[in-house]
C-alpha cells in the first residue's frame, strides 16, 4: 500500500476511535498527539493507539500487551494473533 493510502486508513481509523471513545457513557479520558492517541481508564490504566509509520501499521499498547495491526482484507488485523483493531480495543476499555 501506498504510503499516502496508509496514512488516509490509519487516521480514519484514529477518528474513528476518537468518535467512539467520545459516544461512551463512563469515565474515559483521551488525549490526541499527533500519531498518538491516549486514553486513561477510571481505574487510571492507560491505553495507548498510535500509527506506526515505517511499518505501515497500528500500534496498540495496553497492561496486558502490545499488538500491531495491519490493513488487511478491508480491515486492521493483528499479524500474531488475527484480532481485529476495533473489537480487541473494546475489550480492553470493558475489561
Amino acid at each position: 500500500m501506498s504510503d499516502f493510502d496508509f496514512n488516509q486508513r490509519a487516521e480514519a481509523a484514529l477518528a474513528q476511535i476518537e468518535a467512539l471513545l467520545v459516544q461512551r457513557d463512563d469515565d474515559v479520558d483521551f488525549l490526541r498527539s499527533g500519531n498518538v492517541l491516549e486514553i486513561e481508564l477510571e481505574s487510571g490504566a492507560k491505553i495507548i493507539v498510535n500509527r506506526h509509520d515505517a511499518n505501515q501499521e497500528i500500534w496498540l499498547a495496553a497492561p496486558s500487551g502490545g499488538f500491531h495491526y495491519a490493513w488487511r482484507d478491508g480491515q486492521w488485523l493483528s499479524q500474531r494473533d488475527g484480532s481485529e483493531l476495533f473489537a480487541r480495543l473494546a475489550e480492553l476499555l470493558d475489561a
